[in-house]
């Protein structure tokens, strides 16, 4: 990409719309006119298309009751016990504008960011509003809150408890959608800084053993802890990230995690509440915003020379967050995620459903003789080999769900001769298995289910086409 970096007035937007046609000029949002600050071309291309997208048209398949309401209590282990909603006899539309939070960071060739654009959904913000966002790829102008199950139903998806303090006068409001196993970002990344630090070595045999037992965890294992990293960002296995968590809990390391987010000017990054016994208790007090989670992957990605400066003024470099080995390892992981059903839809290719996403391939570990996906027993049962041939992008990314949440995050890079785009993609969402399309398929028997709406990759497809058309400029 040969723009620089952008965050003052751009102006009316130019690009078609890719998901249908633009009825005005889209003006800049209240809270940039407010700061005296324009929109990038980014950050208006996806409140657009988020808009134009229709996520309001979803079914809820479990729409609590009013005696419910009165008894919601947000739950601990949140990943661990969510029964998938698949089918419903009776769904309901969706009672109000669900909750979305979108980052996309661009980068140039040498991977440092020139330009950003985040974007809120809610019942506050049914269109969706841009988030003004400075060189540091900061924000002061959200009062960021903490997710909350029934919040989001009896108080209009607004939150009660704030996750940054000092933002009672913001101008933007948000209640942060649960990150579900997209924690497992600050977890590996945890753990990593303690390889970087000489505590521990990926080769090392962590045992774990658990003074307690619970559903979210198991019982106890014994592995490497390459192995258990493995596990936790190419499949998710939420019994190896206990077991990583609770390697950091014995090191010591979760509260010096937390600190370090808060100095490298990722404020809402917070793997709080969890469990030393076991790894264990993944509740609403851990909260990732797509900003920041994106933040962190650029950093993963790396790139000479300064990012951006964190609070104190100190300067934000790639080398001395992570060493390259140790980001090579990361983006290495995350590139055999096995799971491609969100942003990207490879696992599904070939059917009327779910619409293409991201055009990344599906890597060859989880692809079996008749081109069929399997994912530690999940069986997707489509051949994906025509997908792989047309694949357009790497996506090195991690996805998460229960039934109130949707994740993914991830690092776009174009394959040679495909465009030269490269950016890194967030989205969280409440709009989790508990959500579906109106008439979605069925998968037949011994099929992994479909997990999201297929808007999600409609606007993974959206955004890389516009990504792919600003790498040619």
């Amino acid at each position: 990409m040969k723009h620089r970096w952008v965050y003052g007035a751009i102006g009316t937007l130019t690009a078609a719309a890719l998901v249908g046609s633009v009825a005005s000029p889209v003006q800049a949002d209240a809270a940039n006119v407010a700061e005296g600050q324009g929109t990038s071309k980014v950050a208006e291309q996806l409140r657009l298309v988020m808009d134009q997208l229709g996520f309001q048209e979803v079914l809820d398949t479990a729409p609590p009751s009013t005696a419910q309401l009165r008894t919601m209590r947000n739950p601990v282990d949140k990943d661990g016990k969510q029964a998938r909603a698949f089918a419903a006899a009776d769904p309901k539309p969706i009672v109000q504008q669900p909750q979305m939070d979108a980052t996309i960071i661009e980068l140039d060739r040498h991977g440092r960011p020139v330009s950003s654009g985040t974007v809120l959904m809610s019942p506050t913000y049914k269109n969706g509003v841009v988030v003004p966002v400075d060189r540091n790829l900061s924000t002061k102008s959200v009062r960021w809150r903490q997710w909350d199950d029934a919040g989001w139903y009896k108080n209009k998806g607004q939150g009660t408890i704030d996750v940054v303090p000092g933002r009672e006068n913001a101008p933007l409001d948000h209640m942060l959608d649960y990150p579900a196993s997209v924690l497992k970002l600050m977890v590996n990344f945890g753990v990593l800084r303690l390889v970087d630090q000489g505590e521990i070595k990926l080769d090392d045999t962590y045992a774990y053993n658990p003074t307690e037992i619970s559903p979210l965890c198991g019982n106890a294992t014994s592995n490497t802890v390459r192995a258990y990293m493995d596990a936790s960002l190419t499949w998710s296995s939420n019994g190896a990230s206990c077991a990583l968590i609770k390697l950091l809990h014995d090191h010591k390391a979760v509260d010096p995690l937390n600190k370090t987010f808060q100095d490298l000017g990722l404020e809402t990054l917070q793997l709080k509440g969890t469990r030393a016994s076991n790894g264990g208790r993944w509740s609403n007090e851990i909260t990732m915003s797509s900003l920041d989670t994106a933040k962190l992957l650029t950093l993963v990605n790396g790139a000479a020379g300064t990012l951006w400066r964190a609070p104190s003024g100190k300067r934000v470099k790639a080398d001395d967050v992570l060493s390259p080995a140790s980001r090579k390892f990361f983006r290495d992981e995350l590139a055999q995620q096995g799971f491609n059903d969100m942003l990207s839809s490879t696992n599904w290719c070939g059917g009327d459903y779910p619409a293409p996403g991201l055009p990344n391939a599906t890597p060859s570990r989880w692809i079996g003789a008749d081109g069929t996906v399997t994912v530690e027993g999940n069986k997707f049962g489509r051949d994906v080999r025509p997908c792989n041939k047309k694949a357009e992008v790497t996506f090195a990314h991690k996805t998460g769900w229960v039934n109130n949440s949707a994740a993914d995050a991830g690092i776009v890079h174009a394959l040679p001769g495909q465009g030269g785009r490269s950016y890194v993609i967030v989205v969280f969402s409440n709009l989790g298995t508990q959500y579906i399309d109106a008439g979605r398929p069925q998968t037949p028997p011994g099929i992994y289910p479909f997990s999201y709406t297929e808007k999600f990759a409609k606007l993974g497809r959206a955004m890389d086409t516009f990504e792919k058309g600003r790498a040619r400029h």
